[in-house]
């Protein structure tokens, strides 16, 4: 599993703040797991002090233990006297003033990546709409590091298709559907250094395929959805099925497509998706 990426705390931080928002608790934090049993709490937000920062949290022990060893949310009503949980971190605990405590796994394909805790400094029973947040809060993470995920194994075949010199040009099909998968996955990055990234090698699959074909009069330059959506088109895909991937309304992908046919100054999806790939745009 690795020592956390810093883009994947990015995506945690975001989270957090969404759920400190959406569930009105005034203390919120989480981290990510290094290894398969361990997780250092890295992210806080509304503590008073730094006594839970850097807590490194075993599965099975306290609370997030719990959770994490258990893949399922867990909570109580009042941390110092429950005998539901192990006490190892009771110390950090009763610094911060925490009484009510939710936790809640981050699972991607059923491992445990994560967890993320909301607190009251009051012992009170945590309520539904707690909990919901908590989890919509959770699957936010785990969204992010599945499309990561995702990304970073594209990105890896993808290099090696670059690097090959002999690429067999059948195989420019397998290098187009991957660049049209990086360009639909990029807007759901929220680390910009992974997306900036990403489009980068984009670009690079552009250029490789068109390093023979004659150089094109004019330099035409698109919009990135636009660029987007002519690489959905190439692929084949109707104006739906590439609002469904892009996550885009229908007509907001015929918008795109009509503005990038006209600066391609093609009168049909074929010639527009002829001219990207002869303007570099596509490989």
């Amino acid at each position: 599993m690795g020592v956390p990426e810093p883009g994947e705390a990015t995506e945690l931080r975001a989270a957090m703040l969404r759920l400190r928002r959406t569930s009105g608790l005034p203390v919120v934090f989480g981290g990510l797991l290094s290894d398969a049993r361990h997780a250092r709490i890295a992210e806080l937000s509304g503590a008073q002090t730094p006594a839970l920062r850097g807590l490194v949290i075993s599965a099975g022990s306290g609370l997030g233990g719990k959770a994490i060893a258990l893949s399922r949310p867990c909570a109580v009503t009042d941390y110092p006297s429950s005998r539901h949980i192990s006490h190892e971190y009771d110390a950090a605990v009763a610094a911060e003033g925490l009484r009510s405590v939710v936790a809640v796994p981050v699972v991607v394909r059923r491992t445990v990546r994560g967890v993320l805790y909301g607190a009251l400094r009051e012992p009170l029973t945590l309520g539904d709409r707690t909990f919901d947040a908590a989890a919509s809060a959770a699957r936010d993470v785990e969204q992010s590091l599945a499309v990561r995920d995702e990304v970073q194994q594209l990105l890896a075949t993808t290099r090696e298709q670059i690097a090959d010199p002999g690429v067999d040009p059948r195989s420019w099909e397998d290098v187009r559907e991957a660049h049209r998968e990086l360009r639909a996955l990029a807007p759901k990055i929220v680390d910009p250094a992974l997306r900036g990234e990403l489009l980068a090698v984009c670009g690079r699959l552009a250029s490789a395929a068109g390093a023979d074909r004659p150089p094109a009069a004019g330099r035409v330059r698109l919009a990135p959805r636009e660029a987007d959506v002519i690489a959905c088109v190439a692929s084949g895909a109707t104006n739906a099925v590439a609002a469904e991937r892009l996550g885009l309304r229908p007509e907001t992908v015929k918008s795109y497509l009509r503005s990038a046919m006209r600066k391609l100054g093609a009168h049909t999806r074929l010639e527009a998706v002829v001219a990207a790939r002869r303007a570099g745009l596509l490989p």
